[in-house]
């Protein structure tokens, strides 16, 4: 109940009732999966942050493995964004949620297939619960990239030769989060929460992310070059 307070407070309109997309595929049943789901009982203490003993090892999944699930899961890649917005009818737009915040997208469109945005969803669900838990500020998580299209690819390869033509993110399955950018969630009516390190974000994010990677829910690709989580979705 606190969480949904807060949450209510800083954005209102979360307090909308609305109806998830209607998936392209039937969908296995995945309300039963819990990553963390209890907050703190009065007295009770936070709980630890464990982390990922490394995070390379714990998010090993590469380029091949998730074009692999996107080419299964996605929709036919668009071509520029007149095609995207034609694609309704099989993509769902990702405005920043209660949950996440989607930065300025220079190279990409905010659409994700509905399976895909659902599990971007629930990563933002369980970040927040997690937090809870351990007596963290409440933090959104930061999106960074989702759906490219062709014309976003060939521009991308200009200016960066490493870039992947065969992109994941062609497909409406794939997304990027940032390890070590997140914004604080504030109660307008109450003080300024205390800071928390983006280490320490990064420590919780991960124990969630290897969580859900651990129930075959994604593949995931811990990048270095430019410092983010890229998920693909299963």
């Amino acid at each position: 109940m606190i969480v949904l307070a807060l949450v209510r407070c800083a954005f209102p309109g979360v307090a909308v009732s609305y109806e998830k997309p209607k998936l392209i595929e039937e969908m296995p049943d995945y309300s039963q999966v819990v990553v963390s789901s209890r907050f703190l009982a009065e007295g009770e203490k936070p709980h630890r942050i464990y982390s990922v003993p490394n995070y390379r090892t714990a998010f090993p999944d590469g380029n091949d493995l998730q074009l692999e699930a996107a080419m299964k899961w996605g929709v036919k890649p668009v071509k520029d964004r007149d095609d995207a917005e034609k694609r309704m009818r099989e993509l769902v737009y990702m405005g920043s949620s209660p949950y996440y915040h989607v930065d300025p997208l220079l190279r990409s469109i905010p659409y994700l297939v509905p399976r895909a945005a659902i599990l971007l969803e629930d990563i933002g669900k369980a970040f927040f619960d997690s937090l809870q838990v351990k007596g963290i500020p409440l933090q959104r998580l930061v999106v960074s990239s989702v759906l490219r299209s062709e014309e976003d690819v060939r521009k991308l390869r200009y200016y960066n030769s490493n870039a992947m033509e065969r992109s994941c993110h062609l497909y409406g399955t794939t997304f990027d989060i940032y390890y070590n950018s997140y914004r604080k969630v504030e109660d307008p009516d109450g003080p300024s929460r205390r800071e928390v390190s983006n280490d320490s974000l990064k420590w919780v994010l991960s124990e969630v992310l290897r969580d859900l990677r651990d129930q075959n829910r994604c593949y995931i690709k811990y990048e270095v070059k430019q410092p983010c989580f890229h998920i693909t979705v299963r």
